[in-house]
């Protein structure tokens, strides 16, 4: 009995709590004052207004989507005000709506003052408060960056996840939705945003950051890493991760540049802050009991790549940030990002050290007007900081990166322990939305479709297994060219589900016209285990390739596979090609830390064909040949490329961070009588690419290259310029040289191309909704021919070793330089780009085309 009314004394007590715990729910949600602020003549959402109780110490500020709650004071004046907008007071009393509507007149004169104007600002920086307690953080900030101190490091935990966004009512109702449980269980409502989202992709990591001042050097060590959702399902799926992390990288407000959307964004308290953006004390307040001073900016000119947003700064003598909070003015010319925020705290140490504990971000995000409609989220959250002393053994190695070697492989406890984030009940049931996902009837065609547009190639497997060859890539298996008219071409390479370390890959191919048949066939041995294809980064592989096919001369410097269908279509007819036998044996090592080294041996014979001819100046063509020759060589290349990234694919990785300069630098040696090799030569090559940020004048890309052929030898073995006859845009070719109108034994060009990111067409007012950018390029080559390899010289009229030029070749004047200018607007519809190009001199040629039309592709924000 005593059991018993024990058991109902803690039963009631149990109930006495919950409904004391709903009561004090239910009475502090009475005590909140809610609501969202817009403007009142668009009804547009006004992102971190301010909303204070003025004359005591209280505010907050709306959300990047105009949201606010705060603490009712009946008797009190809520204030709600924000840049370019007249401010509008409450008085709060016991009948004031739970949840307000608040909206904000513009202000004209404010207007005035955000929109730069030259004639009618009034913003001025002379005498500003705002502008002088800016200067002062600026100064202030160089005592209190963490890379003062000697060492230190902390510990980060991770969470991205990327979602459909803004699942409508009516998509429930009578879409796809409405019929499948399996897709309303993954449903959720973002609690930032308030909109119905669908969570596909999730990755969780957990790293430590380790700093040494002396000598400097940092590293990341990553603990864990995971990923789970749709990128399961292709097998070159951490593009979709890998771009993100790219994208949308960490902010740090301390560095002068951030790096944002694969931009500089100039940092609200970076050293060019004052003249970039305008400063607006709004208030002094509280926010965890440390005083601060509310400051408020936007970019002088609002279409320029910048933020906007609040800064609460410390009212004491380190003026550190206490919180941010950043957006994109939605005037500024930024491709696909409606909305973005990004939300810092930091925190104060037993040290006195304040360092960032919050760092989060949101971006909504839609691809074609207002459909593909994505939210990317961010959590990050930092601890565990110490500046003692650090083993030196943290810092062995040059990679800023290392990775346990079980960081994939962690348990669900490993994860329950570490995550400092709960997961939300979409990110939870990741493998319930895939299982349901992949029972669906005729998912697996679908999947075999997405992945052959997506990755352009087709697996050969069914259900969940994994492929083991795969058939592609598939836009080479039809295309083009003078000899054999229309082509056909199957191809095809195993991945690491077969064998990690060994590799096959090969094609086979048939011209119509010619009758010929084609192949080639490469084997490789990976050195370090891989996750798909033997391309990932690091590459440390060896590869004995063996081909016979047909190509032109230009074919050598396509970005691109040489039977690719769009390559295939050319502004002129190249009838010089060459049938070619080659075999190669090559090895390459990367580093992770940006050096690589590569060389191989090469046995080639390629035969004349077309309007081509290989005739050696001292003896007649063979009848019923056209020529041919043979050469051996073995080459080696050093590449050094610091801070360089890729994303891979089964086709080619990419490199996504092109603010990283590249330096190259090969030699070559030909070597006669090896493996019938008919010519001893020596050529090097050096090249240098570098991108230069000019802010908000966008930025400017150079690559300087040189060569030199020491030797005598058939016109084959000059250098020919990268001459691109394809009408697609390919990067690091004269687009308007034609096939082998040059050919050169020493050359040194430069390639200059300036994206100015719509600074000139955003002054445009029907360009400026276009969204179009321009592009203004310029080539120029200076070349050379020396006497000893000059056909045309009687000295050299009875050479064995020279052939004769083809009819279209010219030599270039050592003291004129070929020179090409490029205009050209890009992001139309966002992602097409139409150049024009104007061939500047050497229009006496009969090869020469003054003008012409490039296009290409190009992804930008």
């Amino acid at each position: 009995m005593r059991s018993i009314c024990k058991d109902m004394v803690t039963s009631i007590r149990r109930m006495f709590f919950a409904i004391l715990l709903c009561l004090t729910a239910f009475v502090a949600q009475a005590q909140q004052i809610t609501g969202v602020v817009v403007d009142a003549d668009t009804g547009d959402s006004i992102s971190f207004a301010s909303v204070t109780y003025r004359g005591h110490h209280i505010a907050v500020v709306s959300d990047g989507f105009g949201q606010f709650s705060i603490d009712r004071h009946i008797g009190w004046n809520l204030t709600f005000s924000a840049v370019g907008y007249k401010p509008k007071t409450y008085a709060v009393t016991d009948r004031t709506l739970k949840h307000l509507i608040v909206k904000l007149k513009p202000d004209s004169k404010n207007l005035d003052e955000v929109v730069v104007k030259a004639k009618k600002s009034k913003y001025s920086r002379k005498d500003n408060p705002a502008v002088e307690l800016m200067r002062r953080v600026i100064a202030a900030k160089q005592q209190t960056k963490l890379e003062n101190k000697d060492f230190f490091q902390y510990r980060n935990y991770e969470k991205m996840t990327i979602s459909l966004n803004e699942i409508s009512q009516e998509q429930l109702t009578t879409g796809a939705y409405a019929k499948k449980d399996w897709l309303k269980n993954q449903l959720e409502i973002n609690p930032v945003t308030g909109k119905a989202v669908l969570p596909v992709i999730t990755n969780e990591k957990v790293f430590h950051r380790y700093y040494r001042k002396s000598p400097e050097k940092e590293r990341i060590y990553i603990d864990a890493e995971h990923s789970k959702g749709v990128n399961d399902l292709l097998q070159t799926g951490d593009i979709f991760t890998g771009l993100a992390k790219e994208v949308f990288t960490e902010v740090d407000i301390y560095d002068d540049q951030v790096r944002l959307l694969q931009f500089p964004f100039t940092s609200p308290i970076g050293k060019d802050a004052i003249g970039f953006y305008r400063f607006y004390i709004v208030d002094t307040l509280e926010v965890d009991r440390d005083s601060c001073i509310l400051v408020s900016f936007v970019p002088n000119n609002q279409q320029d790549f910048g933020f906007r947003g609040d800064l609460w700064i410390l009212k004491d003598s380190t003026l550190h940030v206490k919180k941010v909070h950043l957006s994109i003015p939605k005037r500024s010319d930024v491709n696909f990002v409606r909305n973005m925020s990004v939300d810092q705290e930091y925190m104060r140490l037993p040290s006195g050290d304040w360092v960032l504990s919050i760092n989060d971000m949101l971006v909504e995000m839609s691809l074609v007007g207002q459909s593909g409609n994505f939210l990317i989220t961010r959590t990050s959250r930092r601890g565990d900081y110490s500046f003692d002393p650090i083993d030196d053994k943290k810092f062995r190695g040059k990679a800023l990166e290392k990775r346990d070697p079980y960081s994939e492989m962690r348990d669900n406890q490993y994860w329950a322990d570490n995550r400092e984030v709960e997961l939300s009940h979409g990110e939870e049931g990741m493998d319930r939305f895939l299982q349901g996902m992949k029972s669906t009837k005729g998912f697996g065609w679908l999947l075999v479709g997405m992945k052959a547009v997506m990755e352009n190639y087709v697996e050969t497997t069914k259900g969940d297994n994994p492929s083991k060859v795969d058939i592609g890539p598939i836009n080479s298996m039809i295309s083009s060219n003078y000899i054999d008219g229309f082509r056909m071409r199957v191809s095809a390479q195993t991945t690491a589900n077969l064998n990690p370390h060994l590799f096959l890959k090969g094609y086979v191919a048939r011209g119509w016209r010619s009758k010929n048949n084609y192949y080639s066939g490469t084997l490789t041995y990976s050195f370090n285990k891989k996750a798909y294809s033997p391309d990932e980064f690091p590459m440390r592989n060896i590869s004995f390739t063996s081909t016979y096919d047909i190509c032109s001369p230009s074919d050598k410097f396509l970005n691109v596979d040489k039977d690719n269908v769009f390559a295939a279509i050319k502004w002129t007819k190249v009838m010089n090609q060459a049938f070619y036998k080659r075999q190669t044996l090559d090895f390459v090592r990367e580093e992770d830390w940006g050096f690589a080294i590569s060389g191989g041996l090469k046995f080639e014979q390629d035969e004349a064909a077309g309007h081509l001819f290989f005739h050696r100046m001292n003896e007649p063509l063979p009848e019923g040949t056209q020529g041919k020759y043979r050469f051996s060589e073995v080459w080696m290349q050093l590449v050094y490329s610091p801070g360089q990234s890729y994303v891979n694919s089964k086709q080619k990785r990419s490199a996504v961070n092109r603010d990283a300069p590249v330096f190259k630098l090969k030699h070559t040696i030909g070597i006669k009588g090896f493996m019938g090799g008919e010519y001893n030569y020596h050529v090097t090559e050096a090249s240098i690419y570098y991108r230069q940020w000019l802010k908000s004048w966008g930025k400017l890309d150079m690559w300087v290259k040189g060569g030199l052929q020491w030797n005598q030898v058939p016109f084959p073995l000059l250098i020919a310029p990268a001459a691109n006859v394809s009408y697609i845009w390919q990067r690091e070719t004269f687009e308007l040289i034609n096939n082998m109108e040059f050919l050169n034994d020493r050359y040194a060009s430069v390639q200059l191309e300036w994206d100015l990111n719509g600074k000139l067409f955003n002054r445009i007012p029907l360009l400026k909704r276009l969204q179009w950018r321009e592009l203004i390029g310029f080539n120029v080559l200076w070349g050379g021919l020396s006497d000893k390899n000059n056909p045309f010289l009687e000295q050299n009229a009875d050479s064995h070793r020279l052939m004769v030029f083809p009819d279209d070749v010219s030599i270039m004047d050592p003291h004129e330089p070929y020179m090409e200018f490029r205009l050209g607007i890009h992001n139309i519809l966002k992602m097409l780009t139409v150049e024009f190009v104007h061939r500047i001199n050497y229009h006496q040629l009969p090869t020469a085309t003054k003008n012409g039309v490039r296009f290409g592709f190009r992804f930008t924000f």
